[in-house]
């Protein structure tokens, strides 16, 4: 197959939405596709030297007050990119601005597309605007409502399309690198670095902005014998560092480096209420660290409350610290839930998601082909 990957964000960009483009892009070219990924344009000119296909980059404009996330421009590049490559399907990540311009010109060349519904916008609205979520999803239903098939990461983001009236929608999640993220990444020499008293370590690793509600984790910081780490960047960092006395910061981390501070938690706490699947949840699950997450979104179907973590009501900060504390306080559960994670995530590669993906695809053309005839 032939396919074009139009998404809103591709590396260096460290998101969701970027991750799973790249992890896309990958399997295609491993199982002998040739895909095709159209992108807004970066600061930096060898961005794609390492990418597993051709990238074509859209101008763009960094986001105001967030100049790590860039928006691309209206841009004739994208039909003309879709139309060269000769596509039999075109894949749209994330659709909002870019995703758009992909879904008209697919439209226009007759070509079937792929929808993959990946970030809550009219959370976003609500947290950056106060208002704005009515024309979040008129947007979200005009692009999925013109894509043959929407794929959506978890069951409450099947729910929340359905019930703003978006259908053929199936449930699609995300894969998770089990060879990097693994339990034996632990490492002993990073814990004395972080914890140099033997503390427990709990950490949050994500984007750090205000939806992603870090600031929850203040109750946790004040807990005896527990150190807060805290891995990201992002336009809430100088307000964060205020905010958490005593956590350490350690910015932005990727590879194996990151592998290792996930495996050397103790407990891992996710604090957004907006995640459409929660990828880094995934992440320390795979690293054998029990998680503890809001009750909502993603980590509902990612996280076995009592078995593989614990989730808590959404935006509590007295919840949150209760669950950690519980944690802390118990190194059996905190070991049984960790193995308990590692092994519900196992047979989650991204190998395994991208033949689903596939299959997707494939049924998309099938169904296409049937109507034609």
């Amino acid at each position: 197959m032939r396919v074009v990957i139009v998404t809103e964000s591709f590396p260096p960009d460290i998101n969701g939405v970027a991750h799973c483009a790249l992890q896309t892009a990958r399997h295609l070219v491993r199982r002998g596709h040739a895909p095709l990924v159209i992108a807004p344009a970066v600061a930096d000119q060898d961005a794609d030297a390492d990418a597993p296909c051709a990238v074509v980059r859209v101008p763009s404009l960094p986001l105001p007050g967030y100049p790590q996330v860039r928006v691309a421009l209206p841009s004739r590049r994208v039909a003309a990119a879709i139309a060269a490559h000769r596509a039999d399907l075109v894949h749209l990540a994330g659709p909002f601005v870019l995703g758009v311009r992909g879904m008209t010109a697919a439209a226009r060349l007759g070509i079937p597309a792929v929808a993959v519904y990946q970030t809550d916008l009219a959370g976003y609205a609500r947290t950056y605007v106060g208002t704005g979520e009515g024309a979040a999803w008129r947007r979200l239903r005009a692009v999925h409502g013109a894509a043959d098939r929407t794929l959506a990461p978890s069951t409450a983001a099947v729910r929340d399309l359905e019930a703003h009236g978006i259908g053929r929608v199936r449930r699609w999640g995300r894969g998770v690198d089990t060879v990097r993220f693994h339990p034996g990444a632990r490492d002993t020499a990073l814990r004395r670095e972080l914890a140099p008293d033997g503390e427990v370590l709990v950490g949050y690793v994500g984007r750090l902005a205000p939806e992603k509600r870090v600031d929850l984790l203040v109750g946790a910081c004040a807990l005896p014998g527990v150190r807060v780490v805290v891995v990201g960047d992002g336009p809430s960092a100088p307000a964060l560092r205020t905010a958490l006395p005593g956590a350490r910061f350690l910015g932005r981390r990727t590879g194996d480096e990151l592998a290792r501070i996930f495996a050397s938690l103790d407990v891992f706490a996710h604090t957004g209420p907006y995640e459409t699947f929660c990828q880094t949840v995934q992440e320390a699950m795979a690293s054998g660290v029990p998680v503890v997450a809001p009750a909502a979104g993603g980590p509902l179907d990612l996280v076995d409350h009592g078995r593989t973590g614990l989730l808590v009501p959404p935006g509590d900060p007295g919840a949150l610290r209760a669950a950690v504390a519980d944690l802390a306080a118990s190194p059996g559960t905190r070991a049984a839930h960790g193995r308990a994670g590692r092994a519900a995530v196992e047979g989650r590669t991204w190998e395994a998601l991208g033949d689903e993906l596939i299959g997707h695809y494939l049924e998309v053309l099938r169904e296409r082909t049937a109507v034609a005839a």
